[in-house]
């Protein structure tokens, strides 16, 4: 049977020849063998759900779902559509074509089975070729973890490398290393006499691999703990998010407490603005590490605050918010508002956020203007004050936002207005006497 696209009628052979499908001389999507044995064994519903990734010739797809066609009917126009779509079409009362909008003078389907051969022919054969580039990665990884257990030197660093690519690229990959004692061999390969180029490839591979419950607690020896803390403050930039990401697994399941030197390292990342994926993969660690209060200390400790208030205005949206929720944790222990409070430019810079970015940022914004104006009251709120705060917080408490936001408005407002001069208050807010 004739293929009918867009009214043009085309056999197999003519669609493959002529380039049609990407095929022949097109050099893009090949179907050289539609006579394969035991095709039909192959589900095309779940061969297309497990290839939805990839570009589908625009001939397979059914005009009304966008979709490729699974079994594909012929109109009397000559247009091809999914069966299953072109009945719902007609069951609701149309009697034209939807492509051509024709009126039909023949409502019959005639199924379109060289069509259907074509579309399950060129879905096997890419979900065929899937498979064994699957199987050949699942090989070569098993390969790479063998030679591993008996190379050394530069050997195994390129053995590490080939191996590190192959996980970031292939899940398949992944679950074999994993399934495989990967995790835990990998794991042995970090240690006090590791290099840092052994160290590096390590690390890239077991943050793409899923950890378990031993498999961290291995990790948190503090041996393996000082070799990541060294990578991450002489490392290039990829590796140094590597251990940054690896150390939010590690630290998120456990109690530990990092060192200064790994503080300081992150904070180093983290003021980077040259790197977005280093700064944010930065404040995700700090957000983590920041939660216990012994921890809070040290990034205080090592003048975290300032740095971070100093950041505030480069951050893009997501950053803003991990670091200001960072602050507001800090601002919660009182060495961390007194450090707050000695940032001159914290009032101004947090003012200008409100409002302006999600209703997370806001909250945390007011949450650390709180802390800050209850530590220095009179000097605090006329800074605030002068800054704009009041006419902002009038802003948030007549505005549709949450309950919560209204509520420490509220208490700023209240706090502002207690210890700043009349006057100056009424003015800043731009209200009158009666109103006040």
């Amino acid at each position: 049977m004739p293929m009918y696209t867009g009214g043009q009628v085309l056999d197999l052979e003519t669609a493959v020849k002529d380039g049609i499908l990407g095929g022949g001389g097109g050099g893009g999507v090949i179907c050289d063998d539609v006579t394969t044995p035991n095709l039909g064994k192959l589900d095309l519903k779940k061969m297309i759900e497990q290839l939805d990734s990839i570009e589908v010739p625009s001939v397979f797809i059914c005009p009304i779902s966008l979709e490729p066609m699974q079994d594909p009917v012929t109109l009397c126009t000559g247009q091809t559509y999914e069966r299953s779509n072109i009945l719902k079409w007609l069951s609701l009362g149309h009697f034209t074509c939807p492509t051509t909008m024709q009126e039909l003078w023949d409502d019959s389907l005639t199924p379109n089975s060289t069509l259907n051969h074509l579309i399950h022919t060129w879905f096997s054969q890419k979900y065929l070729a899937m498979k064994k580039r699957s199987q050949d990665v699942q090989g070569r990884s098993l390969e790479l973890l063998e030679v591993l257990k008996t190379v050394k030197g530069q050997t195994r660093v390129n053995t590490l490398k080939e191996l590190r690519k192959m996980v970031t690229t292939h899940e398949s990959a992944r679950k074999t290393v994993a399934e495989n004692g990967g995790v835990s061999f990998v794991s042995s390969l970090l240690g006090p006499f590791t290099s840092h180029s052994v160290g590096s490839e390590a690390i890239a591979i077991l943050v793409n691999l899923q950890l378990n419950s031993d498999s961290i607690t291995n990790l948190l020896q503090p041996t393996k703990i000082s070799l990541m803390v060294d990578v991450l403050n002489e490392g290039s930039l990829e590796t140094k998010i590597d251990c940054v990401k690896l150390m939010g697994i590690l630290f998120a399941a456990s109690d530990i407490v990092p060192s200064l030197s790994l503080l300081v390292g992150v904070l180093r990342l983290v003021k980077d603005k040259r790197h977005p994926h280093g700064i944010l993969a930065g404040l995700r660690l700090l957000k983590i590490i920041s939660t216990q209060e012994s921890l809070g200390n040290s990034i205080i400790s090592i003048g975290g605050v300032p740095q971070l208030v100093e950041m505030l205005p480069h951050f893009n949206s997501e950053s803003l918010e991990l670091c200001l929720y960072v602050l507001k944790v800090l601002s919660s222990i009182p060495h961390g508002a007194l450090a707050l409070k000695n940032c001159s430019n914290l009032i101004p810079n947090l003012v200008k956020l409100l409002m302006k970015t999600s209703e997370n940022c806001t909250k945390f914004a007011l949450s650390i203007l709180l802390e800050v104006c209850k530590l220095s009251p009179e000097e605090s709120a006329a800074t605030a004050v002068n800054a704009g705060l009041a006419a902002k917080l009038l802003l948030v408490i007549q505005s549709g936002c949450n309950p919560e936001l209204k509520q420490l408005s509220s208490e700023l407002l209240k706090l502002c207005s207690q210890n700043c001069r009349a006057s100056i208050f009424i003015s800043k807010c731009k209200l009158t006497r009666t109103l006040q």
